[in-house]
């Protein structure tokens, strides 16, 4: 059993439609919007007869989500159609401006003559240090199935500046107004990244449409990929793709407890990192706390008393690359393990081979299932997806639960982790790291259990390289403590120019309601 403990990580209590087709050039704005098309569908939401007028055209679209309703139902004559006239019918909104710029085309509410459009996106700036923010919202959806992007990267080109999509693909992100003539990059694997002007996008919540990716055959070279060899070369190439000086990184944290499907507690913190280079191992990495805020329903948890302790830990040693790397990334080391090359996907344009792995049927422990996702070209890791092998899950109870009430059965049912890279010129930097710790709760002579959920996740925000000094011994945070014991009080405007994960709809109103009760 101590061979599992050295392998688990978790001391817990513990729009825009986009398409992939050529880009064509037609001239002035008049020369496009007057061109014919041609529609098929007369009824539909939309976002599906913008998609075919998109398909037909050419045309990416890019539109404030509070100007045009993507999930309307509408019906238009089946005809051919100007791309004005089909625009003007489909959103039934003919005082839309509408403005080509490149490939896009831009829909918003037409401006009042003499007013000057300030390129801000939003209208609220937010002073700091004499530096003003700017604010811009978004969301990220599938473009087939229209299903939200969880984890989508959303940055700053050729910055250091970033952020994630939640649960729900929503995204916020902060950037210094400095920055207003960058682009913004959209990205997730499996799907083409976009490139938008953040000029472009003023005063909208967008919905950006991400294109899954279809790698033509004639782009692969099909040959046999022995997945042990794939992870030795990444292994190999670790000098040359991770950073081996200490970096200051600015990250998002936030972890909660939900029972029976409402939210118990949620914490959340804006970190600064000491984050040692990859050689040195998880215990070099420092902690500062800037900000931090906690939300309690204390009702409920009269019920049910859990706390989580070690969650900031936990996120540091999801650094798979760094220091005790965990068996399944060493094949050559650790023979609990079987590997396949299962696909061929794509990130940020670049192919990305998807090697798979689980435990030895004969090895009744609870290690690993997952995949791993490994850069063709320089053999760097930029994601794993993995969880404690199911069939093993319930003897990992104990390590995950520290102390447990004699009244209370509580047995793990599921534990899922993500973690992710990023480039910055060149050299990769954790992006994202979450865990979610599910259990089953039953009180003692209880016929029926319930379900508990645990997580925790944290999301580098900024690098700073040029920074390598570390922390005076009373800024540091303890991290192995229960991080939600402080509490503060829950304030909308609390995180100001900070860079944080957006709240999913579900977890908002809960969090409400739990601020309405406690009021």
């Amino acid at each position: 059993m101590k061979r599992t403990v050295r392998y688990l990580f978790y001391p817990v209590t513990t729009l825009l439609l986009l398409f992939s087709m050529a880009t064509t050039v037609w001239g002035n704005d008049g020369d496009v919007l007057n061109r014919k098309i041609q529609l098929s569908k007369n009824k539909g939401t939309v976002y599906q007869l913008l998609k075919e007028v998109s398909d037909k055209s050419g045309y990416l679209f890019i539109y404030d989500s509070q100007v045009v309703d993507n999930d309307k139902t509408v019906k238009i004559q089946k005809k051919e159609y100007t791309l004005r006239d089909a625009i003007y019918a489909i959103t039934n909104n003919d005082h839309l401006n509408i403005k080509i710029v490149g490939n896009h085309i831009l829909l918003n509410q037409q401006q009042e003559p003499d007013i000057v459009v300030t390129p801000v996106i939003k209208a609220r700036a937010e002073e700091k240090d004499s530096i003003r923010y700017l604010t811009l919202g978004g969301t990220l959806i599938d473009g087939i199935s229209g299903e939200p992007i969880a984890y989508g990267a959303v940055g700053i080109l050729n910055s250091s500046i970033g952020t994630i999509s939640n649960q729900g693909g929503d995204f916020r992100l902060v950037v210094p107004d400095s920055l207003i003539n960058s682009k913004l990059k959209l990205s997730h694997i499996g799907y083409q990244s976009q490139e938008v002007e953040l000029s472009f996008l003023t005063q909208q919540h967008i919905v950006f449409t991400l294109s899954p990716k279809v790698i033509p055959l004639q782009e692969v070279v099909v040959r046999i990929v022995n997945p042990a060899e794939v992870l030795r070369n990444m292994w190999l190439k670790r000098s040359e793709n991770y950073s081996n000086t200490p970096v200051h990184i600015t990250a998002f944290y936030r972890e909660g407890i939900d029972h029976k499907n409402k939210n118990l507690s949620l914490t959340e913190a804006v970190l600064e990192i000491y984050k040692t280079g990859y050689q040195s191992g998880d215990k070099s990495d420092q902690v500062k706390l800037l900000k931090m805020r906690r939300i309690v329903d204390i009702q409920r948890a009269d019920t049910l008393l859990t706390k989580m302790k070690s969650g900031i830990s936990s996120a540091l040693l999801l650094d798979l690359v760094k220091g005790d790397t965990p068996g399944f990334l060493d094949p050559l080391k650790n023979s609990s393990y079987v590997y396949r090359h299962s696909d061929i996907t794509v990130l940020d344009g670049r192919t990305v081979n998807v090697i798979a792995f689980e435990q030895n049927q004969g090895d009744d422990e609870p290690l690993y299932r997952g995949d791993l996702y490994i850069d063709a070209e320089n053999n760097a890791l930029v994601q794993a997806n993995f969880e404690v092998h199911p069939d093993h899950i319930k003897k990992a109870t104990d390590i995950l639960i520290v102390r447990k009430s004699p009244q209370i059965n509580i047995t793990a049912d599921k534990v899922t982790y993500v973690v992710s890279y990023k480039p910055i010129n060149g050299i990769y930097y954790i992006s994202h790291i979450r865990g979610d710790l599910h259990f089953k709760v039953r009180k003692k002579n209880r016929l029926f259990s319930s379900p508990l959920h645990m997580w925790f996740e944290m999301v580098n925000c900024e690098t700073d390289s040029s920074d390598d000094s570390r922390f005076a011994r009373n800024e540091r945070l303890a991290t192995n403590n229960i991080f939600s014991d402080t509490s503060f009080e829950y304030d909308s405007d609390f995180w100001g120019h900070f860079n944080v994960i957006m709240q999913e709809d579900k977890l908002k109103e809960s969090v409400l309601q739990i601020l309405k009760k406690n009021k």
